[in-house]
């Protein structure tokens, strides 16, 4: 312990005083003590199911905190609430008289009507807005910076339908909501995340904000006359009305399928057990509920919640529901941020606002609307709250929405309701709690699935979601075709139809889950080929409810029309004259080219002299006189082509050389004789026309079916002039116009789709395809957009190919005749080897053969003169007796072993030598 010191105490002394004045003067008010109340204002409707779970809910939310010694720190909270009655005058005046008492949040309100507007008040006088009902996705902190939302925003809600949606495969959908902000701001939140998925709302039936029974009557009798049968509910006030007039027009029946966003269970969860007349018109339907975890927290207010209803409940028996918790919550959420804001020194302070005055003689009193100054500093505690509450982690996201959003799935059963499952914005669908899936990472590829549903009419099986328009058959279009009646064909005297595209629409019907009643309808005038672009329009413009026939898919009709996957493929060809080439005497010189030939003839003259150079100095076979030498190398070379040289090469060089020249001729000789073989019996036909280009770039007229888009594209696609196009109507038109050619009045060449050429090339052998496809496109049945249908038939079509039952009509409607047979005999004759392809060989070995007896002859007569002497003078001058023994002479000495050189005696003679030498050792 310190001794005592006079000038010590005083110091203290004076410190102590200087401090007791500074808290006398408030200098530190705003830090070492806190106001004893704080006044918050609590905005919603009395008399609303959600009201009254959220007035019991907010009142013992402040019952709690002021009892709560661990926060606060003593100040109390006084709620002073208002009731708004879900009109947006009153609520707006509501909150003007809250203004006045100095208040520093507001709880509410529960409509997204309301809260558009009060939210302009809050901004303007800084008093932080939070809200536990309004749901609208479109309450954006950029636009009301002062809003903050303490329950779930329909953006996510609308996933979760959607995802459900998605999971069933189901493409239509039907709206019926409220139009107000609520309404229409969640659906199209809902066509938003819908389209996500290759979804949309195909019919958007609108209630007014309080609709009677006959306005729903009026709504839904539209509902039914529409295709789709999944209907989404989202309404906010008289909803069970809604079911209530659909169960009278028996929409609660098979085949219908009903979502109804969470409006509908804090009804159910509110007023439970229900009468029977209410639940039966609920069952089947699928709810949304927001997820709030079974914590001993929530357990332990539920099992208060009686106690606490008839103590704020004015005597109305209601039960909780998660918008109460959201309530409870959303009081805890203020308390803990006051508590914090206190701590960091925040003050309770109004000021007036220098631009709300009245005018002179108003009675507004608008100058009595003060500012939160330190409003702002408040709504930062709020926003980076973080605790476990009733429902569950309270934190926000930068959007200002709960971090861990979720709902519970359930579907209405007997006299309640069964949980089939979850979704959350961290897994989408699954059987599993979201609070379990909330530590692993985001994971959307998880298997998306639900619980088995019982669906309206005690179904089990999953709806088919969509029913044909006005619950009648099908009108489907048929083009009427006056050519290629292989593909349709109509029977006016028997109203019937028949071809290749009927029979695969007959056979797809048949394989679908479901009965589809169609009727066929004509389109055309029985003239001439009607206009497959205006038969799709018809489809487009509903006309027809669908159209069969060999339909092309392009890019201009599923503009306005859905097509199946196609059934046939055909894209367009050239179609022109040809001619069969003839084969020629010099047909051997076609495989290479003159340069080739030139190439091949130099290396053979090249090859041979760098081998003789080689072996020259070490191969006998090489060497001798210069006429032998220069022989040698023409040999050796050129009976390489044929491998049958006989000159050995001794050096390593040569032989390194003599390799790969002999791959090189083998090469040769392989694709000499296969060019050869494919030039002699492989048909050779000639055109002037080689395909699209070269058509193009003449001026010749061009043919083209009737109704064809083939028209269109090369006018828009190729530029070609249309003057220079020419309709045919018929086969027999393609035939005449061909044969008469272009000078003539005919055509050039027919351009159409490969079905029909092949059909027009079966009977006429004479013209044939140039060139390629210039286009890949195929034929498919069309129908209106977003048409479920469309999916299902091309399922069907799917499943014809690879059974085996689309090729089967296709060979029965479209398999060749036996009317080429003629020309099919005649090609295989053209294909044989005649000797005009080979008489220049023959006449070249023969000119060879000729040319080598001459010379032979010529150098025998030669040597016979010289070496046979002249008989003796016969004086009886018997010529002819002299002539004939001249020929016996010349043909004996013809016959004679011819005598060897002195140097090839010399040679034998070293290899007999040699060989005995070799057997004796």
């Amino acid at each position: 312990m310190l001794p005592n010191c006079p000038k010590m105490n005083l110091a203290v002394s004076s410190v102590l005083l200087l401090i007791f004045c500074l808290f006398q003067n408030g200098s530190f008010q705003n830090i070492t003590s806190r106001p004893s109340t704080v006044n918050i204002g609590a905005i919603f409707a009395f008399n609303s199911t959600i009201g009254k779970a959220a007035n019991v809910a907010i009142s013992a939310a402040v019952e709690d905190v002021n009892s709560d010694p661990n926060i606060l720190n003593g100040t109390k909270l006084v709620i002073t609430p208002r009731n708004s009655n879900c009109s947006g005058f009153l609520g707006i005046i509501e909150a003007l008289k809250m203004m006045e008492a100095e208040t520093v949040a507001i709880v509410g309100p529960q409509c997204s009507s309301i809260a558009h507007i009060i939210s302009y008040v809050a901004d303007e006088l800084k008093v932080p807005l939070v809200s536990f009902g309004a749901t609208d996705p479109t309450l954006s902190p950029i636009q009301f910076p002062y809003f903050v939302r303490t329950t779930q925003s329909d953006l996510y809600q609308m996933a979760a339908v959607a995802a459900i949606v998605d999971l069933y495969q189901w493409k239509l959908v039907t709206a019926v909501y409220t139009d107000d902000e609520y309404g229409r701001n969640g659906i199209a939140a809902l066509d938003d995340k819908l389209a996500e998925r290759r979804c949309k709302i195909s019919y958007q039936a609108r209630l007014p904000p309080v609709p009677g029974q006959e306005d729903i009557l009026d709504v839904l009798a539209k509902v039914t006359m529409k295709e789709s049968r999944i209907i989404v509910v989202h309404v906010s006030s008289n909803g069970l009305a809604v079911f209530s007039v659909a169960q009278r027009l028996q929409m609660m029946s098979d085949g219908y399928v009903w979502i109804a966003t969470d409006w509908l269970m804090s009804m159910l969860d509110s007023r439970a057990p229900l009468g029977n007349d209410i639940m039966d018109s609920l069952q089947g339907v699928i709810a949304l509920r927001q997820h709030t975890p079974n914590s001993s927290s929530k357990r332990g207010l539920v099992s208060k919640w009686g106690a606490l209803n008839k103590k704020y409940g004015n005597g109305v028996a209601l039960n909780a529901n998660t918008y109460g918790f959201y309530a409870y919550d959303s009081i805890w959420t203020v308390a803990r941020a006051l508590d914090r804001f206190f701590k960091i020194g925040g003050k309770i302070a109004f000021s007036n606002d220098s631009t709300l005055k009245d005018e002179v003689g108003g009675n507004l009193h608008v100058e009595a609307m003060r500012v939160f100054d330190q409003g702002k500093l408040l709504l930062d505690e709020i926003i980076k709250i973080n605790f476990t509450g009733i429902t569950g982690q309270v934190s926000f996201n930068p959007d200002r929405d709960l971090v861990n959003s979720s709902y519970d799935v359930l579907n209405i059963v007997g006299m309640g309701w069964r949980t089939i499952g979850f979704w959350s914005n961290s897994s989408g669908l699954s059987v599993v709690e979201p609070e379990k899936l909330y530590d692993k990472p985001k994971n959307f590829s998880l298997e998306q699935k639900l619980y088995p549903v019982i669906w309206p009419g005690g179904r089990v099986e999953r709806p088919r979601g969509w029913v044909f328009p006005n619950n009648g058959e099908l009108r489907v279009g048929v083009p009427d075709r006056v050519s290629f009646q292989q593909f349709v064909s109509y029977d006016e005297d028997t109203n019937t139809f028949k071809g290749f595209c009927v029979d695969v629409f007959l056979k797809a019907v048949e394989l679908l889950p479901y009965p589809v009643p169609y009727r066929f309808v004509p389109f055309g005038d029985h003239k001439k080929n009607p206009n497959y672009t205006d038969l799709c329009n018809k489809v487009g413009t509903s006309f027809f409810d669908a159209a069969v026939g060999d339909i092309v898919i392009t890019m201009n009709r599923t503009k306005v029309v859905d097509f199946t996957q196609p059934y046939i493929d055909s894209g367009l060809v050239v179609v022109a004259p040809v001619k069969r080439q003839k084969s020629n005497a010099w047909a051997f010189l076609q495989p290479f080219t003159l340069e080739m030939w030139c190439v091949i003839g130099g290396f053979f003259v090249v090859v041979g002299i760098v081998v003789w150079i080689l072996e020259h100095r070490f191969n006998e076979d090489f060497r001798g006189p210069p006429k032998k030498q220069v022989a040698t190398i023409c040999w050796f070379s050129f009976s390489t082509l044929f491998f049958a040289h006989r000159e050995n090469t001794v050096s390593t060089l040569g032989r390194g050389v003599l390799i790969i020249w002999l791959f090189v001729v083998l090469i040769i000789q392989s694709s000499y004789t296969a060019s050869l073989t494919s030039i002699l019996t492989v048909q050779q036909l000639t055109s002037p026309i080689q395909g699209i280009e070269s058509l193009m770039a003449s001026n010749d007229p061009i043919g083209y079916q009737t109704g064809s888009f083939a028209e269109n594209y090369m006018v828009e696609e190729l530029h070609i002039p249309r003057d220079r196009l020419k309709e045919l109507t018929s086969p027999e038109l393609y035939l005449q116009a061909l044969e008469q050619g272009p000078g003539n009045g005919g055509v050039a060449a027919v351009v159409d789709e490969m079905s029909y050429v092949e059909l027009f090339l079966a009977t006429q052998c004479r013209f044939q395809v140039v060139g390629s496809e210039f286009t890949r496109s195929g034929w498919g049945f069309a129908f209106p957009k977003e048409s479920p249908l469309a999916v299902d038939m091309s399922t069907a079509i799917l499943s014809l190919a690879e059974n085996g039952e689309l090729q089967k009509i296709h060979d029965k409607w479209l398999k060749r005749s036996a009317a080429c047979s003629s020309e099919a005999n005649t090609d295989i004759e053209a294909n044989r080897l005649h000797f005009d392809s080979f008489k220049g060989l023959f006449l070249i070995c023969g000119l060879a053969c000729i040319i080598a007896l001459v010379v032979y002859l010529f150098i025998m007569l030669r040597q016979f003169i010289r070496h046979v002497p002249p008989d003796d003078q016969d004086p009886s001058g018997q010529a002819s007796a002299r002539s004939g023994r001249s020929f016996k002479s010349f043909l004996s000495f013809a016959d004679e072993r011819a005598p060897k050189s002195k140097s090839r005696s010399i040679k034998e003679k070293k290899e007999l030598t040699n060989g005995i030498v070799g057997v004796e050792s």
